[in-house]
């Protein structure tokens, strides 16, 4: 009888083993990806404003849970993205701001979740900028069209993306005359200890300006780029490493910088920065940038 027992409780664990095993190649196929538009609504505190500066991660292990994976894909992890502030534009305002990546695939540091493709590009910036924009009454549009598409359709290389970029930039203020200010957000190459800094306790990704010196007028770019940079060096002491001004033979030298006057270009961070690191800066660059725009 004793035997018996012993059999049916061998029984029943390896049956329970099995149905683990096949749950988890079954999630494992289906191959789940997450955008870094779905990545960062996950680690958004919506609750926040650009004022007092939280920033909370997510509790991501509520809805990615590495010892469930298929909690995955029984979690709607959009309920938790509901806002509790008013919106403070409607779908009647104008467009103001366009947030673009001529370098789309600059990845920063793997995050924990790299099994379910969860990769953090410079594309997360876009949105957390946009989401903080619009809740301050500056109506953003992101780009989402695909740069490598565009070289691969004129069979261009990586050096012409500023190429691809610009015909974005010229498609949009056809369908978008109202947009003034145009953010093209990059990620540094050096390693952690030359891109972070530590303000008050909190860890930030350092950012840098970049002004091409092959645009006629460059100036009025440099006067705007200064004025953020300014700003941040009085409200986040050494967060930028300042401007570099790039020109001359074998580098681009305008940066699409001449399409407008109001064009810049900002490396957030490096590719060791944790995505924790890059949000906090980008909090603070959203502070400085709407402070010198209400000037």
């Amino acid at each position: 009888m004793k035997k018996k027992n012993k059999l049916k409780k061998l029984f029943i664990i390896s049956m329970i083993t099995i149905g683990i095993i096949i749950s988890y190649k079954r999630v494992e196929s289906s191959k789940i990806k997450i955008s870094n538009k779905d990545f960062t609504d996950l680690i958004i505190n919506n609750t926040y404003t650009y004022k007092d500066e939280n920033i909370v991660l997510k509790t991501i292990n509520t809805v990615i849970n590495k010892n469930n994976p298929i909690k995955l894909m029984n979690t709607d992890y959009k309920k938790y993205l509901s806002n509790t502030t008013e919106p403070v534009i409607t779908e009647e305002t104008l467009p103001l701001i366009y947030l673009y990546n001529s370098h789309q695939t600059e990845e920063y540091k793997a995050s924990n979740y790299a099994e379910f493709s969860v990769n953090p590009t410079v594309i997360m910036n876009d949105y957390i900028l946009e989401d903080i924009f619009n809740k301050n009454g500056y109506k953003t549009i992101v780009e989402e069209r695909s740069i490598k598409e565009i070289l691969n359709k004129n069979n261009w290389n990586y050096t012409y993306s500023y190429k691809a970029s610009r015909q974005l930039l010229e498609e949009s203020i056809i369908k978008y005359p109202s947009l003034k200010y145009f953010i093209d957000i990059h990620r540094d190459s050096l390693p952690h200890d030359k891109t972070t800094v530590n303000i008050n306790g909190k860890d930030y990704a350092k950012v840098i300006f970049l002004i091409g010196l092959e645009n006629e007028n460059y100036q009025k770019n440099l006067e705007f780029t200064e004025k953020i940079n300014n700003k941040m060096n009085e409200l986040y002491p050494n967060l930028s490493k300042g401007i570099y001004k790039k020109g001359g033979p074998g580098v681009n030298g305008v940066y699409n910088q001449d399409f407008s006057p109001y064009t810049i270009l900002i490396e957030v961070g490096g590719y060791e920065n944790t995505t924790n690191e890059v949000l906090n800066t980008v909090i603070a660059f959203s502070k400085c940038f709407m402070e010198v725009i209400n000037e």
